[in-house]
C-alpha cells in the first residue's frame, strides 16, 4: 500500500468518479490511476468502486469506509510534513488562504501587510473564488484555511470560527431618487437591482428580507465581485446591494452609498479550518493579526477537537 494509491483513490472520489479529471489534477495518466486503484483494491480484498464495464458508477459501502480512512491517513501524512518543515525553519514556507473577492479586497489587506512585515520570507498565496470553491480547496489541503461569509458554517468537516459581523449598503449614482427619502424595501423593489451572485450565501438574507414583505426584487445582474457591481451601477443598469466595507467614498466618487443595515440581517464573516489540520506557527499568527479574538490557544483546541466546532461573536 502506497500513499500515492491513496491519493489516487481519494481524488477519484472527490471528482465524482471522473477518472479523467482525477488524472489531470494529479498530473498523471488515466490508465495509471485505474491500474493503481485496482492494485489497492486487490491488496485490501475490497471493491471500493462499483463498475459498469470500465466506468466507475458508485462507491460501495466498504469503499466509503476505505476512502474515509485514506483521507485521514493523507491528512496525517500532510501534517507530518508540515511539522518537519516548521522545526527545520519556522520562518520560511508558504501560507495559502482561500477567500472571496470582497474579503481579499477589503478585509484582509491590513493583516496581510502586518504579516509580511513580520514574516518577509514566507510566501503568501491568496486564492479567490466563491464560498463553495474555497471550502473545497481547504478540504482538499490546497489552502491552509478559508475566509468567507456564512457558507463556511454549513460544512461539518470544517471548524467554523467568527471573525466579524457586517451589513449592507445600497449604492446609486448621484441625484438618484432613492437619495431623497428614507430607504425602504418597497422603494428598493421599484428599481432594477445589481447584487452578489447566487453562490454567495449572504444574498439569501437579501432575498429573505424581500420575501418577508411579500416583495419580488428585480435582480437584473449578479456578480462575484463588489467592484463589478459598482461598475454596472455607474453604467446605469440598476442600484447595487453590496457589503458596506466594499464602498469607499474616496475611490467611489461617482456613486453614493445609503446604509441598508435596517433592512437586512447582519452577516458573519467566518474562518474555516479543516478538522485536525496542522498549521504552522505563522498561520496562527496571521489568524490572530486578522482576528485578535482568535488566539492560537483557542484555535488549536478547536481544530483538534478539544472544544466545540461552532463559535459565535
Amino acid at each position: 500500500m502506497k500513499l500515492q494509491q491513496l491519493r489516487y483513490l481519494t481524488e477519484v472520489a472527490r471528482r465524482r468518479l471522473n477518472v479523467s479529471e482525477a488524472a489531470e489534477a494529479l498530473h498523471t495518466s488515466q490508465p495509471g490511476v485505474s491500474k493503481q486503484i485496482r492494485a489497492l483494491e486487490d491488496e485490501l480484498g475490497v471493491q471500493v468502486f462499483a463498475r459498469h464495464g470500465k466506468r466507475l458508477v458508485e462507491v460501495t459501502e466498504p469503499g466509503k469506509a476505505v476512502i474515509a480512512i485514506a483521507e485521514r491517513i493523507l491528512a496525517e501524512a500532510n501534517n507530518l510534513r508540515r511539522a518537519g518543515e516548521e522545526y527545520a525553519n519556522e520562518n520560511v514556507g508558504t501560507l495559502t488562504i482561500a477567500t472571496t473577492h470582497t474579503q481579499a479586497r477589503y478585509a484582509l489587506p491590513k493583516a496581510v501587510a502586518a504579516f509580511k512585515k513580520r514574516y518577509p520570507k514566507v510566501r503568501l498565496v491568496i486564492h479567490q473564488g466563491n464560498p463553495t470553491q474555497i471550502v473545497e480547496q481547504t478540504l482538499a489541503g490546497e489552502a491552509d484555511f478559508c475566509v468567507a461569509t456564512e457558507a463556511i458554517a454549513l460544512y461539518p468537516e470544517l471548524i467554523s470560527m467568527p471573525v466579524y459581523q457586517w451589513n449592507r449598503c445600497v449604492v446609486v449614482p448621484p441625484k438618484h431618487p432613492l437619495l431623497k427619502a428614507p430607504l425602504t424595501l418597497e422603494a428598493l423593489a421599484r428599481h432594477p437591482i445589481v447584487t452578489y451572485d447566487f453562490a454567495f450565501a449572504n444574498r439569501s438574507l437579501v432575498q429573505k428580507a424581500f420575501e418577508a414583505r411579500g416583495l419580488e426584487p428585480n435582480v437584473v445582474l449578479t456578480a462575484l465581485d463588489a467592484d463589478v457591481i459598482k461598475t454596472y451601477v455607474e453604467l446605469g443598469l440598476g442600484v447595487g446591494i453590496l457589503a458596506k466595507m466594499a464602498f469607499d467614498p474616496k475611490r467611489d466618487r461617482e456613486l453614493r452609498a445609503i446604509d441598508a443595515s435596517h433592512l437586512f440581517e447582519s452577516s458573519t464573516t467566518r474562518l474555516g479550518i479543516k478538522r485536525g489540520a496542522y498549521l504552522r506557527r505563522y498561520a496562527y499568527d496571521f489568524i490572530e493579526l486578522f482576528a485578535p479574538h482568535l488566539p492560537r490557544s483557542l484555535v488549536e483546541r478547536a481544530v483538534h477537537g478539544e472544544e466545540g466546532s461552532r463559535y459565535e461573536l
